[in-house]
């Protein structure tokens, strides 16, 4: 019997062929490597080089020049500090939390005053017949007044020296928003000066604040000396000067607006720091800018951008134009209850004006509930056309 023997493979068991091997000769498609690049050529041209017409816009996207920006990835975004995460989480949790409830909501009719407040005959005949569908706080800076409403009577909180110009008015505005917080009850907090009218119904006023979900705090952007000249760069970082806003201090806010004012410390002692008359050569003006720039930077969306109390500054001066008994008449009143478009103009030599509709609830309505300023002499006549007037 044989032996079986280990199969190996050797070269003599593999077929060699002579010769190389021929292929087929490679086509090149050149006009497909010269489409791309160009294609590639294009698409890098249209980064680096952005068209600023809105017809060459359009070449690009159809969505216009704000869609290039877009392709570009976002820039980083500063490294917050301890403070600024700490103030964020607060009001992030305080906005996020379900409103407070009330079986009885009010609204917060707060008045800065210096001492009286002359227009007391005028707020008595609106509030009358809606008791326990408000409450009133007075802040009497200078001296305690006499009251001759009842519903102003023992209304008044404890008040502080306050000196216009200052953080002494901010100071002021929040000292009124913790005794009005106090209150669970009270859901919407308007401030108010002695020399404000309403200009509308208890009953309008209320619905009008109450049914939106929204607060009215005056905000815009100014790049002149009046606007972004007053900025401080010790603001920094917390406060950049693309973030910085201006506005009138008579707000409307609601309750989880007013707990977040309360909670804020950061960018109040920013402003109480580095906003001041004279500072630096500046006349930062604290109540024209805290609040305004406050809810630029922490929400943005939550506020109207203007005001709902009426105020003429067409004279151009430090300080509104003073209605006197005078110019009191149905037209100047129904005038003013007729405007339903907010209008800004900038401080510097442009004099821009920014214009926007005053929507409620997404439909255009009048922008203001009140208006000042009046002199107390007024007073007689806007009793007599208040009837008339406040059903415009």
């Amino acid at each position: 019997m044989k032996t079986g023997q280990p199969w190996r493979i050797g070269m003599g068991d593999i077929p060699i062929f002579s010769g190389a091997r021929h292929r087929p000769p490679l086509k090149r498609p050149l006009w497909i490597i010269v489409l791309v690049s160009l294609v590639s050529m294009f698409v890098i041209c249209a980064f680096l080089y952005q068209p600023q017409s809105s017809a060459a816009c359009y070449i690009f996207s159809s969505r216009g020049c704000k869609a290039i920006s877009d392709w570009l990835p976002p820039a980083p975004a500063r490294e917050y500090n301890d403070d600024e995460i700490a103030s964020r989480v607060v009001i992030k949790e305080i906005l996020s939390a379900p409103p407070v409830q009330s079986k009885n909501p009010r609204i917060a009719f707060m008045f800065l005053t210096p001492s009286a407040v002359p227009f007391e005959k005028l707020w008595d005949k609106f509030f009358h017949g809606h008791e326990g569908r408000f409450s009133v706080y007075v802040h009497a800076s200078k001296e305690k007044a006499i009251h001759l409403s009842r519903y102003f009577a023992n209304r008044e909180i404890r008040s502080d020296q306050v000196i216009w110009g200052k953080i002494s008015m901010v100071d002021a505005e929040r000292r009124l928003l913790a005794n009005a917080l106090l209150d669970p009850d009270n859901q919407h907090f308007v401030l108010l000066s002695e020399s404000c009218v309403p200009l509308y119904t208890f009953d309008y006023i209320y619905d009008y604040l109450m049914n939106t979900n929204i607060s009215y705090v005056d905000s815009f952007e100014d790049p002149g000396p009046h606007g972004n000249g007053r900025y401080s760069e010790h603001m920094l970082p917390e406060i950049e000067k693309k973030d910085f806003r201006k506005g009138a201090q008579w707000f409307s806010v609601k309750r989880q607006h007013a707990v977040i004012i309360m909670a804020d410390s950061l960018y109040y002692t920013k402003f109480r720091e580095y906003c001041k008359p004279g500072l630096e050569g500046r006349n930062c003006i604290a109540d024209e800018h805290y609040l305004p720039t406050f809810f630029n930077i922490v929400d943005p969306g939550g506020i109207a951008n203007w005001s709902v109390t009426h105020v003429d500054w067409s004279e151009r001066k430090w300080h509104p134009k003073l209605y006197k008994a005078q110019d009191i008449t149905y037209e100047l009143l129904k005038n003013i209850t007729s405007i339903d478009v907010s209008v800004h103009v900038t401080s510097d030599e442009k004099r821009v004006v920014q214009r926007w509709p005053c929507l409620w609830n997404g439909i255009q309505r009048p922008c203001y509930l009140f208006a000042r300023k009046f002199h107390p002499e007024s007073l007689n006549n806007l009793l007599h056309l208040f009837s008339n007037y406040t059903t415009i």
